[in-house]
């Protein structure tokens, strides 16, 4: 009786989570709060890299040369295993070439299941273009094979080379094959600890919002232990302890559902992310300036050649020992264009000041050597991120 009535209230309790989800972020607006589903992932559900060898074979030519040992030795030993006795001295070919597979074992699959793998040649094969892969095994870190790789090969570009002129479209020596590998056995994700805790992993990891998700659990998931222990507990700033009670160990789909439904209004910290190579500037909402001003001006230097012949007369009437020399004439502008001072007030956003450069026609560029300048100055209250 004791089981049943148990069972009933984490039902009761799931149904009544998912109509009404509580949060701890009192007065703000439903569209700012995010689910944790989207915030955290949990501790020991990770994907897992998986890396093999093998063969393409069907190229027009455009595989390995005789030069890759390995490779003839790999078509050597593949012959063998249908009954064919065959050197590496004797095998000539360029159709084939050797290939490193590489896939990602999500958690929960089961075998039976496919896989997208990526091919990519490791000899001096020009094109995989119309190769097809044969079959080969993929393992993971522990030399366990998890998958089987094999099928025709997806090449997104191409290369065709005729007497020196070469015409070649993105990386024909890479290719991919959609549901090319077949899970033969699947990996054991450990979610809940020893001590029956559950670990929430912030995706950025922030003190702030590591709280506020704690609370926000307390608040929707009852404590434990007559009241004297709280459900969920803030460990650091990138990890969240939830206790479960037995029975909710054994339904733990359903609570973890109830744990990802949680809603929160997550704290985002100041940060202006700058790109040098492309001049993008890319800031927070939030992100807030000091009193500052700032002063730009622009120095063109400007250096122009013309050149002038000249022809003494005797060039023409006798022509010997004369001749025309070229006379260069320099001219240097310099021109310093004066543009107005931008003062920008206390609690001003790092947008209004971008706007306000814009409107003088300040040069992206040169609006990363000004936040670059306000951030030495003290002005810009948040973490300049140089890319």
């Amino acid at each position: 009786m004791r089981t049943f009535t148990a069972h009933f209230t984490l039902s009761l309790f799931a149904a009544v989570g998912m109509l009404a989800p509580a949060t701890a972020s009192a007065g703000v607006p439903e569209d700012d709060l995010i689910r944790l589903k989207d915030l955290v992932h949990i501790e020991g559900v990770r994907d897992n890299a998986l890396v093999g060898y093998g063969l393409v074979v069907g190229l027009a030519g455009t595989g390995d040369s005789s030069r890759n040992e390995p490779t003839l030795q790999s078509i050597a030993n593949t012959l063998t295993r249908f009954g064919l006795r065959v050197t590496s001295d004797e095998i000539s070919s360029r159709n084939i070439a050797a290939v490193i597979i590489t896939s990602t074992l999500p958690p929960f699959i089961s075998p039976g299941d496919k896989l997208d793998i990526n091919v990519a040649s490791i000899g001096d094969a020009r094109s995989l273009l119309g190769g097809t892969l044969m079959l080969a095994p993929l393992k993971g870190p522990d030399e366990q094979i998890y998958a089987l790789a094999q099928g025709p090969l997806s090449v997104g570009g191409f290369r065709y080379d005729a007497f020196g002129n070469v015409v070649q479209k993105n990386h024909p020596t890479v290719g991919q094959i959609p549901g090319g590998a077949i899970v033969e056995a699947s990996t054991t994700s450990h979610i809940v600890s020893q001590s029956g805790n559950v670990f929430l992993l912030l995706d950025s990891p922030d003190y702030t919002t590591a709280a506020r998700a704690a609370d926000a659990i307390n608040a929707r998931m009852p404590p434990i232990e007559g009241g004297n222990v709280v459900r969920a507990q803030a460990v650091d700033a990138s990890r969240i302890a939830v206790r479960l009670t037995e029975d909710e160990r054994f339904h733990l789909v359903s609570t973890i559902g109830t744990i990802e439904g949680t809603a929160i209004h997550p704290d985002q910290a100041a940060r202006v992310v700058v790109n040098e190579r492309t001049g993008t500037v890319v800031s927070g909402g939030d992100v807030r300036l000091g009193n500052v001003t700032v002063s730009y001006g622009e120095l063109k230097v400007s250096v122009s050649t013309d050149y002038s012949s000249s022809s003494p007369i005797l060039v023409g009437q006798h022509g010997h020992g004369f001749r025309s020399t070229a006379l260069p004439d320099v001219d240097l502008d310099v021109d310093e264009v004066a543009k107005p001072a931008v003062t920008m007030p206390e609690g001003a956003r790092v947008s209004d000041l971008v706007i306000a450069l814009n409107k003088i026609k300040v040069s992206p560029r040169d609006t990363i050597s000004i936040l670059e300048a306000i951030k030495r100055a003290g002005s810009l209250h948040a973490e300049l991120i140089i890319q």
